[in-house]
């Protein structure tokens, strides 16, 4: 009874972004006292955004009737007296008819239309003048697609989270010092804090920041792995406190249970994308600019694949 209970109960999206929130939350949830303080925390991170449904969309997705969905994971540094910019933007597109996924990380430096501020800028400013809800209009703006759900991490709190799972096992393939820690490459065992600061670094990278973001989709691929194994349960109140207070998402727990029981198979097939441009310095700051040509060759691979009209 006790494995069935945990089997029914194990949400297997192991995609970067709802995978962090859903794995660690759902994997082997066994007992009263877990499940309480998991819908707690559940509680605690529901954020809305004030709108019903995206201008891209027709009408509201509905997970219960398996409809291909979309979902901006933002990686926020917020500190004390600042309002932090989404230095990590990463869209998934779920599509349980294929049974796939396809993720698209969006560069910091991309400029773009910041929907609702009348200006173009760095897509990652958007966060700064707006919050959350300017983020996901923007996003879908540069993109054309509908942004279905959001969840929003802080990444100065992100090390409480890689703490509470006992610190994480990566792979370095570069060489680099970073805020006063050592990186040397190969298998490395990090904690909290240098999690943070592996994820960080990008000026001593000759990829720039697209290295920078293979970094923080390790780290988020090892924090998953490390919480879905049984001895991160035996801690499962401090994943949940990390959780509870560094996560934001609109998603509900219904909805995290449709997406496990109507979605877990898309999980197996993760195909990730590129967006390219071509860096370039205006007034003095540096920018990248996407090609109304490479930008299509996106926005329509990201409408497909959600099953929309080109």
């Amino acid at each position: 009874m006790r494995a069935e209970m945990r089997k029914k109960k194990r949400i297997l999206l192991r995609v970067i972004g709802i995978s962090l929130l859903l794995v660690l939350i759902g994997a082997g949830v066994y007992g009263f006292s877990v499940y309480k303080s998991l819908t707690k925390a559940v509680d605690t991170m529901h954020q809305p955004i004030d709108r019903q449904k995206s201008e891209k969309r027709p009408e509201q997705v509905t997970l219960t009737r398996k409809q291909p969905f979309s979902i901006l994971m933002l990686g926020v540094d917020e500190r004390k007296g600042d309002s932090g910019r989404s230095d990590t933007m990463i869209v998934l597109t779920v599509n349980p008819n294929l049974n796939t996924v396809k993720m698209l990380s969006i560069p910091r430096d991309t400029r773009t239309d910041i929907i609702g501020k009348g200006k173009e800028d760095k897509i990652n400013h958007a966060y700064a003048f707006g919050g959350v809800d300017m983020s996901v209009k923007t996003v879908e703006n540069f993109l054309n697609i509908p942004i279905d759900y959001y969840m929003k991490i802080n990444m100065e709190g992100f090390r409480d989270i890689v703490d509470a799972v006992g610190g994480v096992n990566v792979t370095n393939d570069i060489n680099f010092n970073y805020d006063g820690n050592h990186f040397p490459k190969g298998q490395l065992t990090l904690n909290g804090q240098e999690a943070l600061d592996f994820s960080r670094m990008r000026h001593d990278d000759p990829r720039g920041d697209f290295g920078r973001q293979l970094r923080q989709r390790e780290i988020i691929q090892a924090v998953l792995d490390k919480g879905a194994s049984f001895t991160s349960l035996t801690k499962y109140n401090a994943i949940f406190t990390a959780l509870s207070s560094n996560v934001k998402t609109n998603l509900l727990f219904d909805e995290m249970v449709d997406i496990q029981k109507n979605y877990k198979e898309a999980s197996k097939n993760i195909e990730q994308l590129a967006i390219e441009g071509k860096g370039t310095m205006m007034d003095g700051i540096y920018y990248l600019i996407i090609s109304d040509e490479e930008k299509a060759k996106v926005q329509n691979e990201l409408r497909t694949h959600l099953e929309l009209a080109k």
